[in-house]
């Protein structure tokens, strides 16, 4: 057998994939049918794999796609996943789909963005929260991690910043370990080095008022409900606009088993209100 020098082809790089998961060599070899022996000399260069054994052991470490093919490069063999952009007309129907998807969503705001947060497509319920951004932030292409963390953008209006900002800095440091991705490692650095902006206390008159109970016969306004905080069930975006606080939780949705690196990589976020008041408003702005 010809030995691979240390460091290059697939080996190395599947070794440093099975140690990012904590997986034994063992493990591995049990998961994807093989033995530990032929696991050892693949990392160390000993036996070249074969293309499909690359994909199977790729697959059990949970490989991102675009690594996927940067294991086959390395090993010899060609790339299996193509990278298509979304202005392919081959990419129509997910344009259409993903477009219906954000729509339907209105008047509560969506967006889809790619691997390092590239705003991709939103709906009206996000160009709401984003007017009377600066215009250097909302110039093409849009960075949500930018638009939410700079001083000068989102970051100002919402008021739960530093939990907010946890959560997100959070998030990306689970992405890069999970794809070990340098512009995503780049845009963490930049935005977890944002100074947190001084946000004023708001006056109880701009919080949404509490929502008031009908009677069954429509007559009127019965007593207000309890003034306690709403229990939220996770942790809420609160974030100001027009002089009200609006509170959503956040959902993040990808496509299961991708064919496309594109598509991997896609990600749809939608806000959901977090309290009746929320969404009783943004109702309200509904022609």
């Amino acid at each position: 057998m010809t030995t691979v020098e240390s460091g290059t082809g697939a080996g190395p790089l599947l070794r440093g994939w099975r140690e990012r998961r904590r997986i034994s060599q063992l493990e591995l070899a049990l998961r994807a049918g093989s033995s530990a022996r032929h696991i050892s000399f693949i990392e160390t260069g000993r036996s070249r794999p074969s293309a499909e054994m690359i994909l199977r052991l790729a697959e059990h470490l949970d490989v991102p796609v675009r690594e996927r093919n940067a294991l086959l490069l390395a090993a010899g063999y060609a790339p299996r996943y193509a990278e298509t952009s979304l202005d392919d007309p081959a990419m129509g129907a997910l344009r259409e789909g993903m477009e219906r998807l954000l729509q339907g969503y209105e008047p509560y705001p969506a967006v889809v963005v790619d691997g390092t947060y590239t705003v991709l497509a939103a709906n009206r319920g996000i160009a709401m929260l984003l007017e009377g951004l600066p215009e250097h932030l909302l110039t093409p292409p849009l960075n949500a991690m930018r638009i939410t963390l700079h001083p000068e953008g989102l970051s100002s209006r919402i008021r739960n910043l530093r939990e907010w900002r946890g959560h997100l800095l959070t998030q990306m440091e689970r992405e890069i370990a999970l794809a070990r991705s340098q512009p995503l490692r780049e845009l963490y650095d930049e935005v977890a080095a944002y100074p947190l902006p001084e946000i004023p206390e708001i006056p109880e008159i701009t919080k949404i008022p509490e929502i008031t109970k009908i009677t069954e016969t429509g007559a009127g306004p019965e007593d207000r409900e309890d003034p306690t905080p709403y229990p939220y069930f996770a942790l809420p975006l609160q974030i100001e606009h027009n002089s009200r606080v609006l509170s959503f939780v956040s959902s993040i949705s990808t496509f299961n088993t991708p064919l496309d690196v594109t598509v991997a990589e896609l990600a749809i976020e939608t806000f959901l209100p977090a309290d009746p008041a929320t969404a009783k408003y943004l109702q309200s702005l509904t022609p």
